[in-house]
């Protein structure tokens, strides 16, 4: 039996866990000012007048206010100058205001006027008669196409060469924050596999995740979870009905928790019982493409170039090429930090040079069709020097968690 894997039962090991989150607190108002600033550079540097965050994460990224997108327009208008003002409904005001994190005006607008109106004029009081408005790349299309119709007088264009710009670069604070989160997540990955055995179903091991999340101090628990068994890890995002875990079968357990924001999301993938040689040479394949990723991952690469250093490792054994199976049939990895999917993108087409303070994920994933699959999931963020993990890739398939 692989080490680490099964002996131990679930309430067993659920007692081992403990608050880890109580000396982290969330991003503070002077990051959030200077992110407002570093927003006006690059609105004038793009020739922008004003950008319109929407309710969600960019609005979270630089104001502080956590609010959930609906059909109702919330959000918050920034011009060139630094001027920043919030929109919302009228019926809202008192509850938008009080999740303000960063003091500004709020206009409102009643249930029966225009949202996309009253952002023109907002324009238009802070003497922006027309030009260029960045428009958050989240806002959903009957928004956006409500703010061109209203106000014509503007050229509206995507917004995330100012949004991405500023949240590609991870701040120390923010690297503290999805640090606390991956450790807890690898002690809980470590701790779901001490309780796998025969017989075992997918969702038990999901809501002892979830369980396990809570205890560290995460009170929504997992932000998500995929559990697969045998022949369902072959499928990158899980299936319809999972099977119960059998002898010898691959596992796969995809994970993560979200702390004040930002997110963790590891995976760890091994056998419960004796490996063949066919699931053998895979898992030191995906380890060797992972570990390539990694090397290629310098200050100044491309993105892509990355991504084509993992391809070339499993080439070079004889998988893919390219996207065919089997092999790797997605990127090799993607940006973290408020989403779990954010830029830049581990992928052929993103030729973003790796800078300072970005945050990716390295999880080429190889899949075997009729058989399994195999994918190691760790993260690394960018320092002046190079690449550095947030947690070690797993040590071999015979003592995965050895190094956690």
């Amino acid at each position: 039996m692989t080490r680490g894997i099964g002996g131990s039962d679930l309430q067993t090991v659920l007692a081992s866990f403990q608050n880890r989150t109580a000396d982290m607190v969330p991003i503070q108002g002077a990051e959030h000012k200077t992110r407002l600033e570093q927003a006006t550079a690059l609105l004038q540097a793009n020739d922008l007048a004003a950008i319109y965050l929407h309710a969600g994460a960019n609005l979270l990224y630089f104001t502080g206010m956590k609010w959930k997108p609906s059909e109702r327009m919330v959000g918050a208008l920034l011009t060139a100058s630094g001027q920043l003002q919030y929109i919302g409904p009228a019926f809202e005001a008192g509850t938008i205001k009080s999740f303000m994190k960063v003091d500004a005006p709020l206009q409102c607008w009643e249930e029966h006027e225009s949202p996309a109106q009253l952002l023109g004029a907002m324009l238009k009081d802070a003497g922006i008669p027309d030009g260029r408005i960045a428009v958050d790349e989240s806002v959903p299309f009957f928004i956006s196409e409500s703010l061109r119709a209203t106000n014509p007088s503007y050229e509206l264009v995507d917004a995330t060469p100012v949004t991405a710009g500023c949240r590609m670069c991870k701040s120390e604070a923010e690297i503290a924050l999805i640090q606390r989160a991956k450790d807890i997540t690898l002690a809980v990955q470590k701790a779901a596999a001490r309780i796998m055995h025969p017989g075992i179903a997918a969702k038990t091991v999901i809501d002892f995740i979830n369980e396990a999340h809570i205890r560290s101090g995460i009170a929504a628990g997992s932000y998500f979870c995929t559990v697969l068994f045998g022949e369902d890890t072959q499928y990158p995002h899980g299936v319809p009905a999972p099977q119960p875990l059998q002898n010898n079968d691959v596992v796969l357990v995809d994970t993560g928790c979200q702390l004040h924001g930002y997110i963790s999301d590891i995976t760890r993938t091994y056998v419960y019982g004796t490996p063949t040689a066919r699931q053998r040479e895979i898992w030191q394949l995906e380890k060797a493409a992972q570990l390539a990723a990694f090397d290629a991952a310098q200050p100044g690469a491309t993105c892509a170039s990355v991504d084509d250093a993992a391809r070339r490792a499993l080439e070079a054994a004889g998988l893919g090429p390219d996207y065919k199976l089997p092999g790797l049939p997605h990127r090799t990895g993607h940006g973290t930090g408020l989403e779990i999917h954010e830029h830049p993108y581990l992928v052929r087409s993103d030729q973003t040079p790796l800078q300072k303070g970005m945050v990716l994920s390295v999880e080429p994933m190889i899949c075997v069709p009729g058989a399994f699959g195999i994918r190691h999931e760790d993260h690394f963020y960018m320092t002046k020097t190079g690449p550095r993990w947030f947690t070690q890739p797993m040590p071999s398939l015979e003592a995965p968690f050895s190094n956690a």
